[in-house]
């Protein structure tokens, strides 16, 4: 499992950054998210400082943010990366499925002709890609759950998911490779942008409700085979 234990060190090499680079906490949230740091691993404000070249202060707003984020957890031992967990995954997609399927409803009443437009080029553009590189689809696939956000036109939806979205992606292996996914996957993003399309909102619901449900479950089955 790619679970770090207490305290370890991180497995993955990590260059110092000069000063006036990205600011710490965008640094530190891909450190976090790419699993550079590891889930569990201590950071420390003084060994961060360092690394980054950068006084302790911004490394301690950094480690601030990423408490509120949900990121990392504030423990006896200090701040720590939170470890990853099949209740996390159910805990992120009930709350997921619940938000994806309210803006597909709310998408359907409000979206514009150009929102289809998109969302349709998008489908095209899915279904001719080149498969053999399960980071492309995935961002690809990220791509096209953006844009239906997006033509759902509402803001507060949209910062919702989109917090949720960076949880799902300390979990980096994609769903889309398992086998038969990728093929089910376009279909049901065809029919959520067709019932988007017609205005209904119930026939939207549904298409994103069956979308992610079927994503959670592939996605606790390769937690248990430690494919995560």
């Amino acid at each position: 499992m790619a679970n770090g234990g207490k305290g370890r060190s991180v497995s993955k090499p990590r260059a110092r950054v000069p000063r006036g680079a990205r600011a710490p906490y965008e640094l530190l949230l891909q450190e976090v998210l790419r699993g550079q740091l590891v889930p569990g691993e201590v950071l420390t404000e003084a060994a961060l400082a360092e690394r980054l070249r950068v006084s302790r202060t911004p490394v301690r707003e950094a480690l601030t943010r990423l408490e509120q984020d949900g990121l990392v957890k504030r423990t006896d031992r200090g701040m720590v990366v939170r470890e990853r967990s099949p209740e996390e995954i159910l805990d992120i997609y009930e709350i997921r499925i619940l938000l994806e399927t309210e803006n597909a409803r709310v998408a359907a009443e409000r979206r514009s002709g150009l929102d289809v437009m998109t969302l349709r080029r998008i489908c095209s553009d899915l279904e001719t890609m080149d498969t053999d590189d399960p980071t492309a689809i995935a961002e690809a696939n990220r791509e096209f759950h953006h844009a239906v956000w997006r033509s759902a036109h509402n803001e507060s939806l949209m910062d919702l998911l989109s917090r949720l979205d960076m949880h799902l992606a300390r979990y980096p292996t994609t769903t889309l490779s398992d086998p038969g996914r990728w093929e089910t996957s376009l279909s049901e993003h065809r029919m959520l942008v067709d019932a988007i399309d017609a205005r209904d909102g119930d026939k939207a619901a549904a298409a994103s409700t069956q979308h992610f449900t079927a994503a959670r479950d592939i996605r606790l089955r390769l937690w248990s085979e430690g494919k995560f």
